[in-house]
């Protein structure tokens, strides 16, 4: 294996210094993807119309909710493999992940067979058209398949080269994006980002290393089973905070209102988005240190402390530029900049739930990871309930994301505090 996958090193100094360096690398290159995520926003921003853009972004939305079966499978496969991987258990590492990459192949089939079913229904309901709906579900199944490898990867430790392929996939978007300069529609925009996740086929390259032949071990064992349900529940809650207001604008808005809605979002939305390969990074150090030590702890708390840094200097930028923010995305109004400053502060919100229920879900935190799928989703239901037009969503999105917070951050001190040192277990003595 490579650099970015060897074992972990033994003394605590290099530990730190790897943790952090992993996380400045992985978020430097995603803040690169994201710098081109932008720029395909701003080309179909200039290109469409103000219902085809609001149309291919809450279309890509859909996709995300048609993909979680899948996210809870990437949490649990990383967080097993690099548990082992880490350790330093080769000859169980092998056999185990052997054992992943058939149950992360049958989970794959089922989950692109469980999209093609409910496609239907839930695109007639949330008021997709056919052809954008069909092309949503060829992403997913690109998609599908995407996290299939990407797990394996992130369990491994191979960030140097998701990076690269993050960065190759955004060129790929780019260039297919520029389509829309021709054919000026949401199903283009769409399309270009199935495209992009040709990207993956990079790791043809590595199919050696991805492909080891051993004797599988199988991962069902009750802690896997009890992580796999609590990686589900992180997945459900995750997904309602943050792409959740835009089923619930596309099923309530009118086109008219929806664009600025979503021109808003854009920016608002990316904010955790930017920062999320350090969540990244965290979740996959921690998931085998949750018997933490001082030295790991500290590493940890100061890549969650330049987290919270970074999140907040996006959302300070946003909303000091987000007049000439809309305008460069060419879909400026005043009411998408009234609306980015209610929507800036709820993603500050949200990006820092995000972080605590991360932490809780390296950590085998059962109760918060629970207990952040319910806030999720109750977050969407009062959204639902409640955001029939934008003044009433906007004025709901923040105050309910924030008692989200308040809760999940009140409870996640109590688990530290009872965590911090946790009771060794006496060794019987030898007879």
């Amino acid at each position: 294996m490579s650099a970015d996958a060897a074992a972990a090193p033994s003394g605590n100094h290099p530990a730190k210094r790897s943790l952090l360096q992993s996380g400045i690398i992985f978020s430097a290159a995603n803040f690169f993807v994201a710098v081109g995520n932008f720029a395909f926003q701003i080309i179909v921003g200039h290109e469409l119309n103000k219902e085809q853009f609001a149309l291919t972004n809450t279309a890509l939305g859909f996709v995300l909710l048609l993909n979680l079966p899948m996210n809870c499978a990437t949490y649990s496969v990383t967080h097993y493999i690099a548990r082992f991987h880490f350790g330093g258990d080769d000859a169980r590492l092998l056999g185990l992940f052997a054992g992943c990459r058939k149950f992360l192949f049958h989970l794959t089939l089922g989950a692109c067979l469980l999209a093609a079913i409910l496609l239907g229904p839930l695109s007639h309901f949330f008021h997709f058209p056919t052809p954008v709906a069909f092309v949503a579900f060829c992403v997913v199944l690109l998609t599908c398949w995407g996290s299939f490898v990407n797990s394996l990867c992130q369990g491994l430790g191979w960030f140097n080269r998701l990076a690269a392929i993050g960065i190759l996939a955004v060129c790929l978007r780019l260039a297919f994006g520029t389509l829309t300069v021709i054919n000026p529609t949401a199903v283009i925009a769409v399309l270009a980002s199935a495209f992009m996740l040709l990207s993956n086929l990079v790791l043809l390259v590595w199919r050696k290393d991805l492909s080891r032949k051993a004797e599988p071990v199988s991962p069902w064992t009750t802690e896997f089973v009890r992580f796999l349900t609590v990686a589900a529940a992180f997945s459900v809650g995750n997904y309602f905070l943050n792409q959740g207001d835009l089923l619930v604008a596309q099923r309530s808005f009118s086109p008219d209102v929806l664009s600025p809605f979503v021109a808003a979002g854009v920016f608002a939305r990316n904010l955790p988005l930017a920062v999320g390969p350090l969540l990244t990074v965290l979740y996959t150090h921690r998931s085998r240190t949750h018997h933490h030590h001082d030295d790991d702890l500290r590493a940890q708390l100061k890549l969650l402390g330049l987290y919270a840094l970074v999140l907040a200097c996006g959302v300070i930028f946003l909303l000091v530029f987000r007049t000439f923010c809309l305008k460069v995305l060419g879909k400026y109004s005043p009411e998408a900049a009234a609306m980015l400053i209610p929507f800036s502060i709820t993603m500050a919100f949200v990006g820092m739930s995000q972080a605590m229920a991360m932490w809780a879900l390296a950590s085998r935190w059962t109760a918060i990871s629970i207990l952040y799928s319910v806030l999720g989703i109750t977050y969407w239901l009062v959204l639902f309930a409640f955001g029939k037009n934008p003044a009433l969503l906007l004025h709901a999105m923040p105050i309910t994301a924030g008692i989200a917070f308040a809760i999940l951050f009140s409870i996640w001190l109590i688990f530290m505090k009872q965590h911090r040192n946790p009771p060794q277990l006496e060794e019987p003595p030898l007879p």
